[in-house]
């Protein structure tokens, strides 16, 4: 490899790098239109370099892949990290992504990068003393939180109504609600229920999980809008950018996307089109912190905002870490494996002060639910 992807200086390069596989339950049960969410098999790096700095960054599936994304990271990937230097991550990601043209842009690939590259930021951060949040940008110090964990497609309306009225006891700004019935009435009726409960002053966001088809996602849509929405997210298949930039014209509703995103140039193309007003750039499906700083500021320049999907423990840094950060996602998932919980004030939640990705990971739980 040339020089010049090499350290800056021995002492921050990678000597030693591993990778293994969780599976970590659910919470709690959660359904949409199209799936339900059983476990989250989650794809763990640990880097060591010369000086000792550690680092351990992690991915995630929701059900099956994981091993595939591990055989990718163990016969191939993790070798290519030594001597690679934890304080230039664009050259590390660079160079990982350069030896993966075959298989780029891809679903694996990306989760493999992304496990990689959250290590890499993770040592790189502890190596320096400081945060990620303040390394990648310090934008600000704590980000509104809206709930999602209420909202869940099987739940009755009574159960929504409680759980929405429950977040806003909390203090959070939002609640976000599955849709997805088989008729549109069941859904609206739901909506109204909540509205009617929480009032005004709250947030309502829906999520049909790329359910529904064009047409039938504009005429829904056309019924959500009594509601007041911040946005309709993931009405149709992700690569279907013409079908949103239709939807996106059709109502007053702001569109939302991004989670089954996984590349920078398929924002580039909803961003283009005014197809997304909302980007839920993922940082494991986006292949890691290097691209979703891209992505955000790729929005920034679009004048729109990133509310990313899941992995809130890590994307509360990230939020903090840009300008056009409006929401974080609160659904709790890594408090099997850690010792310590995000910090939550006034609805919102704090950015982590440690140095690193600020996750306190429990070793012991990590070995009880390792399964390669």
């Amino acid at each position: 490899m040339d020089d010049e992807v090499r350290a800056l200086g021995e002492g921050s390069c990678i000597v030693e790098a591993s990778a293994w596989l969780c599976d970590i339950p659910v919470e709690t049960e959660r359904t949409d239109a199209v799936q339900s969410f059983v476990k989250q098999e989650t794809i763990f790096v640990r880097v060591r370099t010369a000086d000792g700095t550690e680092g351990i960054g992690y991915s995630y599936t929701i059900g099956n892949g994981g091993a595939a994304v591990l055989s990718l990271l163990r016969s191939h990937l993790l070798d290519l990290l030594i001597g690679l230097d934890v304080n230039r991550p664009e050259a590390v990601w660079s160079t990982l992504f350069a030896s993966t043209r075959a298989t780029t842009v891809g679903v694996l690939t990306s989760l493999a990068l992304a496990s990689v590259d959250t290590a890499v930021w993770d040592a790189r951060c502890r190596w320096a003393d400081l945060p990620l949040w303040a390394v990648a940008g310090g934008a600000r110090d704590r980000i509104r939180l809206y709930d999602t964990e209420g909202g869940w497609l099987h739940l009755t309306t009574d159960e929504l109504v409680r759980q929405a009225l429950a977040s806003r006891e909390r203090g959070f700004s939002g609640v976000k609600i599955k849709v997805g019935k088989p008729r549109a009435h069941e859904d609206l009726e739901r909506l109204r229920a909540v509205r009617d409960a929480v009032g005004d002053d709250m947030d309502i966001m829906v999520d049909a999980n790329q359910s529904l088809t064009a047409a039938e996602a504009i005429r829904r849509a056309r019924l959500f809008e009594t509601v007041g929405l911040l946005w309709f997210e993931e009405p149709l298949p992700a690569e279907d950018v013409a079908g949103h930039e239709r939807l996106a014209a059709a109502t007053s509703i702001p569109i939302a996307i991004g989670e089954s995103v996984y590349s920078i140039g398929h924002f580039k193309e909803y961003l283009h089109h005014g197809a997304a007003s909302v980007l839920q750039v993922d940082v494991a499906r986006i292949g890691g912190i290097t691209p979703w700083l891209k992505v955000a500021h790729l929005a920034e320049s679009y004048n729109v905002h990133v509310a990313p999907h899941f992995l809130m423990e890590l994307h509360a840094s990230l939020t903090c870490a840009v300008p056009n950060a409006l929401y974080l996602e609160h659904i709790p998932q890594l408090r099997a494996v850690t010792t310590t919980e995000l910090v939550i004030e006034d609805g919102h939640a704090v950015a982590p002060s440690e140095p690193g990705l600020g996750i306190a990971w429990d070793e012991d739980a990590l070995k009880t639910l390792t399964v390669a």
